[in-house]
């Protein structure tokens, strides 16, 4: 009886033992560390201002385009953008940009042997002006912020008011007394003109901190018609508060 009584205390032992060992393993595999949140590099309600260079291309020649009548400009301007729960932003954007613009001067004689049918006598010559250019617009920016990391690619478009170009020359009718009218010829150019202007572009930008990024981005132009369209690219810096 009394061996009976101690195997069955060492058998109630060990069971204990085994037990009690079980529950700390498991108290081990519960145990876990959580990673650490992403860093947030775009607010929900965010306030930007953002300050950049910016390169200008005509879409045509500068002899033929109808506005800024260069190939090409150099400026720079900013924007100001309110987004909206992190993913759309309204703002307004200006810039204004240095162009050296091409003037065209022509002068016609149709008093040579061929009459007023044939050109007697035919010139054309070329000036330049340098002028600024510059546009005022309101602008929708829709953009994504990519989880966990500092970029956010960007697309945008706006619309507003465009001015300092569209120069053009003053081509008259010259009536010499007694012959009629035999000649055409430039006689300077108009004062500047105010347009409309749209643009549609995408771009991306990248944070340094929360509160400071860089932007780069492109835009199409269009301004009252097809000769008078051009693209522009921009890059400089951001600060979102």
């Amino acid at each position: 009886m009394g061996k009976l009584m101690s195997a069955l205390l060492g058998i109630a032992a060990i069971n204990s033992v085994a037990f009690a060992g079980s529950e700390t393993y498991s108290g081990k595999e519960i145990k876990q560390v959580a990673p650490p949140p992403c860093p947030q590099w775009y607010a929900d309600n965010e306030f930007n201002v953002s300050l950049w260079g910016t390169y200008i291309f005509t879409g045509n020649k500068w002899e033929n385009d109808r506005y800024i009548e260069a190939d090409h400009a150099w400026g720079g301007g900013g924007d100001l953008k309110y987004f909206f729960h992190r993913y759309f932003g309204v703002g307004i954007e200006g810039w204004a940009a240095s162009a050296r613009q091409g003037r065209e001067n022509i002068f016609i004689d149709f008093s040579g042997l061929g009459g007023e049918a044939e050109p007697g006598s035919f010139s054309r010559t070329f000036g330049h002006d340098d002028n600024v250019i510059g546009a005022v617009l309101g602008t929708l920016t829709l953009r994504y912020p990519i989880p966990c990391t500092r970029f956010s690619p960007y697309i945008f478009g706006g619309g507003g008011a465009i001015f300092g170009g569209g120069q053009r020359p003053n081509n008259v009718r010259v009536f010499e007394e007694g012959e009629g009218f035999d000649i055409v010829e430039t006689q300077g150019h108009a004062g500047s003109q105010t347009e409309g202007i749209g643009q549609v572009g995408g771009g991306i930008e990248v944070r340094f901190t929360p509160h400071i990024g860089w932007v780069s981005d492109f835009s199409w132009n269009f301004v009252n018609g097809p000769q008078n369209n051009f693209g522009m690219a921009r890059t400089g810096v951001n600060f979102a508060f």
